[in-house]
Parts: C-alpha cells; structure tokens; sequence
C-alpha cells in the first residue's frame, strides 16, 4: 500500500508545483514541491521493489518500506521553509532527516548486493551510484546554509547531483529494465549496455556537477550524458521500431521521457556556456522527463503493485487504463515544456492538462472503473 499511495501523492505533488508556479511561489519552493515532496519518495519506493529483483533476492522489509515516507516529510518541510511558511532552522532538521534516510537506504542496497543469489544485476550499480549522489547533494546544500560564500557554487551542485546524478541514473538504470517488461519483449544487450554506460555516465554527472564553478565543463557533460541517451534511444528503436515503442501507451511515455531529458541535457549545456537562463532548464527537467517518466512508469508498475503475482484480469484491466492516451500525455508534456523553456508560459496549460488526464485514470483505476483500449 505504501508504493501505491506514493504513487499517487507524487502526481498529487507534481499538480500542486504546478499550482505553485502558476501563482508565482518561489521557484525552489516549486522545485522541491515536485521532487523532494512527489519524486524522491516515489524513487525510492521504486528503489524498493527494484533491489530485491536485481539481487534475486526476498522482499524489503518493512523498515525500509518506511524510508521514503521519512524523505517525504523532509521535503514537506523542505517547500513550507522555502515557500516563506516556516522558520528557516526546520530546513537543517529535514536535510539531516534526508541523510540519514539516504544512509540508511544505501546500506540496504549494499548489503543486498552482497547476499545477492549470484552476481548482482548491474542495474544495482546504477542504483548505488545514484544514491550516492543524492547523499553528496545533501551534503553540498547542508554546507552551503553552513557557508553561505559558497552557498551560490554548492546550491549548483546539489541542483545537478539531485536531477542528473540521483533522479537521471536511477531513471536509466530502471528504464534498461523496465522497457522490455513493458513491452513483454526481451533486451539481451540491456546488461551489457548499462555496464558500459555507467563510467561514463558517472564521468557526464560530475562534469555537470562543477559545471557551475568551471563552465567548460558543461560541454563534455553534455557530450557524454547525450551520448549515453542516445545510445539508449538508438538501441531500443534498432531493436523494437517505432509501432511498437509508441504502440503502447506507457512505452511511448517513457521514449518521450528519453527525449525530453536529452532536450534538458542540450538546454543545460546552453546554460553552461551562458546561452540561456538556467531556471528555464530546471523547469523543463520537470516537464519534459520528469512527468512522462512519472506517468509511464506509474501506468507499468501501478498495476503490479495493486495486484502483485500472477496476471489477473484486473491487474490488466487497470493497466489499460492507465496506458489509455499515454502518447497523447507524452506529446502535451514534451510540447508544453518545451514551449514553456522557449518562453511561453501559458503552455504551462498543456502539461497541467496531461497531469489532469493521467490523475482522473488514475483515480477511476483505482477506483475499479472498466479498461480501455491500451
């Protein structure tokens, strides 16, 4: 039940950074509303279901079923400081409370590895590299309040070890995985390839990392997280075309996720090199890949977990309803976002309207209204 009701409260909270932007809060008040409130939570959880599969081994225990819930009231605290609506000291309380939750996280992992029936999945290694990050980015910003002369540089760096680092090597780790269960057509290269993308992967998030303190570095950060994108775009349209990649809903939602982070990848090197604004790019990392990576992921896994074992009828009858008008959720995330970088904000209205559309299946899925067609 815990992986269902964050499921649902990350829509709840991507709506609400939607709010939140349209009436003019602070945008880190609006950032953290999307990712610490609805997307490091819901990772987390996902993190949860995901390791004992990579390792072969039993379910999580219900400790660390808890964890994501302790991320989650830090990042409530997190936008109600950053909105104006608490004092400023609450902050250090949910940084610490994200540290240890992080910790304690990484450990689990870890030791799952170790027990693991075999050699690990090597999806593992991009889960641990991504937790890593997510521990380094706290660290950074816990310094920064501590230092506020370097609270400029520190506030960069946790911007991109959160996005890159935690939520985009915990996405293409999982994608390597997820795509081909949801497209019930299997991979052979998909183990290989994450061991080969990983390093550089790694080497593309610190490059944009420090990007913010040595600006050259955005252009082999761009360079090399594009290049692993590609790759990854490249190989799954090679092996599958584009019928079936956009023939299913929640498979067509995670391609556009693909697609627009390689469009965030290039806007942030256009930051780097002082081309564009940098809030314009954090926007759309929420726009363009953050919500068909929701949505879709969601459409694949919900399912699962509302009725785990075997296939039943209505595990299939809820995944119909969820991947019903995917493409089309996919199209108004990747339009509505890329509009809103170029400058238009009234295209906000399209991604608010592919949350809509996805929060209502979502309800009547769970509600135990009737299938559509995927």
């Amino acid at each position: 039940m815990i992986l269902i009701y964050l499921g649902c409260t990350a829509i709840a909270a991507f709506a609400l950074a939607l709010v939140l932007g349209l009436t003019g809060a602070a945008p880190a008040a609006v950032a953290h509303a999307a990712f610490a409130i609805g997307a490091l939570p819901l990772i987390f959880a996902a993190m949860s279901h995901f390791v004992p599969v990579l390792t072969r081994s039993g379910g999580a225990e219900p400790g660390v079923h808890r964890l994501p819930l302790v991320l989650q009231a830090a990042g409530v605290v997190a936008v109600a400081v950053l909105a104006g609506w608490g004092p400023g000291w609450l902050l250090h309380g949910a940084l610490v409370a994200g540290l240890g939750a992080t910790g304690a996280f990484l450990a689990w992992a870890i030791r799952r590895g170790r027990a693991s029936l075999g050699k690990p999945h090597p999806g593992l290694a991009w889960y641990l590299a991504a937790l890593g990050c997510l521990g380094l980015a706290l660290v950074a910003i816990f310094a920064g309040l501590l230092w506020p002369a370097g609270y400029g540089a520190l506030r960069l760096v946790h911007l991109h070890l959160n996005t890159l680092g935690f939520i985009g090597l915990t996405a293409i780790g999982t994608l390597h995985v997820l795509m081909p269960t949801v497209l019930g057509k299997p991979d052979p290269q998909a183990a290989p390839r994450l061991r080969r993308q990983l390093p550089w992967a790694l080497g593309g998030v610190a490059s944009a990392a420090l990007a913010g303190v040595l600006p050259w570095l955005s252009v082999p950060a761009v360079l090399i997280i594009g290049g692993v994108l590609v790759h990854t775009l490249w190989c799954w349209w090679r092996s599958w075309g584009a019928a079936t990649l956009f023939g299913d809903g929640a498979s067509a939602s995670l391609f556009g996720a693909g697609l627009g982070l390689l469009a965030v990848v290039l806007a942030g090197g256009a930051h780097g090199l002082g081309w564009l604004p940098g809030r314009p790019a954090v926007g759309g990392f929420f726009m363009l890949f953050l919500l068909p990576l929701v949505s879709g992921a969601l459409a694949q896994l919900l399912p699962v977990w509302r009725f785990p074992g075997p296939m039943s009828p209505a595990r299939a009858a809820m995944r119909a309803r969820l991947v019903r008008l995917g493409a089309l959720r996919a199209v108004l995330f990747l339009a509505g976002g890329g509009l809103t970088m170029a400058g238009f904000e009234a295209a906000l209205a399209l991604p608010a309207a592919g949350v809509l559309m996805f929060g209502v299946a979502l309800v009547v899925a769970l509600a135990g209204g009737g299938a559509g067609r995927a």
